[in-house]
């Protein structure tokens, strides 16, 4: 009975406040969230990442191998992706690839990883989180645009809290209590908003092909975690890091991939893209429960 209790309090506050978005979004369809993108963007995600990797919470080897751990795992992903719209017969399998490569790791994957496993679990559900932030404005561009675009990636705030995440874990240096205190109150504020953005967008995707976006969804939602797992068996990982990455392997795709691709892809591809996001994120509303029973039950 224990486990259930968990169970709901790691969830129920995640599903809530997108319920909250969702609310809002319905009830008013011009409710503008560009202040939150922009915040999370320049801000918000800046602050969880220097905040979650600070020493006191996580080692720089935790950090540094659950970083390459998800990178084969999304090297995964991508075989996934591929054999999902080869097999659909998908004429621009390139566009199409980053809702299979780049999960929601960030508005859904953080706050869940946070309640199941405390600050711990929220510096490795960071470090996993930033590498997708990483590939967003890396892979993710080059995937959408068919060419790398550097200016991209150095004019993200992101991207540079990494480098300092990184020196501080590595020179083991703790972040003042008053930079702490104020990273903790962004933090907060950042999960909270984004998990209210998510549902809003929920109520402005359209789903396109219904079919289509089921059976990538199912690539993404389902194998992902398998994926997840059989990593945690050949590398022997335990703890509540090998739960960690598991819950994040299980995300839907990221909505980000939607902004990604409005912005270098055709609208026919980026139609495609919002209904894989908008049904992945339906079919995770009841696969996440029992990736996150499953990851308390075995890696806590």
């Amino acid at each position: 009975m224990e486990i259930y209790l968990k169970l709901l309090e790691v969830l129920f506050p995640v599903f809530f406040v997108v319920g909250i978005g969702y609310y809002l979004g319905k009830k008013n369809p011009k409710i503008d969230t560009t202040f939150i993108s922009n915040f999370a963007a320049n801000i918000g995600s800046p602050a969880i990442v220097i905040y979650s990797c600070n020493a006191a919470n996580i080692s720089f080897d935790i950090f540094t191998n659950y970083f390459w751990y998800y990178l084969i795992a999304i090297g995964g992903f991508f075989l996934v992706g591929v054999s999902f719209l080869f097999f659909q017969k998908t004429k621009d399998i390139v566009r199409e690839l980053p809702p299979f490569v780049m999960p929601n790791t960030g508005n859904m994957g953080l706050p869940i990883c946070l309640f199941a496993y405390g600050t711990q679990g929220l510096g490795v559900a960071a470090a996993i989180s930033a590498l997708i932030i990483l590939c967003h404005f890396t892979l993710g561009v080059f995937l959408a645009d068919r060419k790398f675009n550097f200016e991209v990636i150095s004019k993200s705030p992101a991207f540079y809290s990494v480098i300092i995440a990184v020196v501080l874990l590595y020179f083991s240096i703790e972040l003042p209590v008053f930079v702490e205190n104020t990273t903790l109150l962004l933090t907060y504020a950042t999960i909270f908003l984004i998990l209210m953005s998510l549902g809003i967008a929920l109520t402005r995707l359209k789903v396109f092909s219904f079919k289509k976006a089921l059976i990538s969804s199912i690539g993404r939602v389902i194998i992902g975690p398998i994926i997840g797992y059989l990593l945690i068996i050949y590398f022997n990982l335990e703890g509540f890091a090998a739960g960690v990455l598991l819950i994040q392997c299980s995300m839907p795709s990221a909505i980000l991939n939607y902004l990604v691709g409005s912005m270098y892809s055709p609208k026919k591809i980026v139609d495609n893209v919002a209904s894989m996001i908008v049904v992945s994120t339906i079919l995770s509303f009841f696969t996440i429960p029992i990736v996150v029973f499953f990851a308390l039950k075995y890696f806590n």
